[in-house]
C-alpha cells in the first residue's frame, strides 16, 4: 500500500511542474497516508488477537488459533454435511 501511495505522490509532484495545485494534492495524499494509512500497517498490540495474515507471537497463541479453527471447521461440517462432502470431493481430485 505504501508503494502505491508514494508512487502516486511522485506522479503528482511531477505533474505539479505544470500546475502547482498538484503539489498540494501530493502533500495532502502524503499527509493522509502518514496520519491514517500507517496505523493499519503497524503490528497489532501484544494483547490483541492476531489477524488472519500475521504469525502468532508464541506457540500458545498458535495452538489457540489452531484449536479455534478446528472447532469452526467441525461445526461447519456438522451444520452443512452436503457442502462439506462436495468440498472433500473437489479436494481429492
Amino acid at each position: 500500500m505504501g508503494t502505491v501511495v508514494l508512487s502516486g505522490a511522485v506522479v503528482l509532484v511531477v505533474l505539479g511542474f505544470g500546475n502547482p495545485l498538484y503539489w498540494l494534492a501530493a502533500a495532502g495524499v502524503l499527509f493522509l497516508y502518514v496520519r491514517y494509512g500507517l496505523d493499519s500497517s503497524a503490528p497489532s498490540a501484544p494483547g490483541s488477537a492476531p489477524s488472519a495474515g500475521t504469525a502468532p507471537t508464541s506457540y500458545k497463541a498458535y495452538r489457540d488459533r489452531r484449536d479455534k479453527q478446528a472447532k469452526w471447521e467441525r461445526r461447519y461440517r456438522r451444520e452443512r454435511p452436503l457442502e462439506s462432502r462436495r468440498q472433500e470431493r473437489e479436494r481429492s481430485k
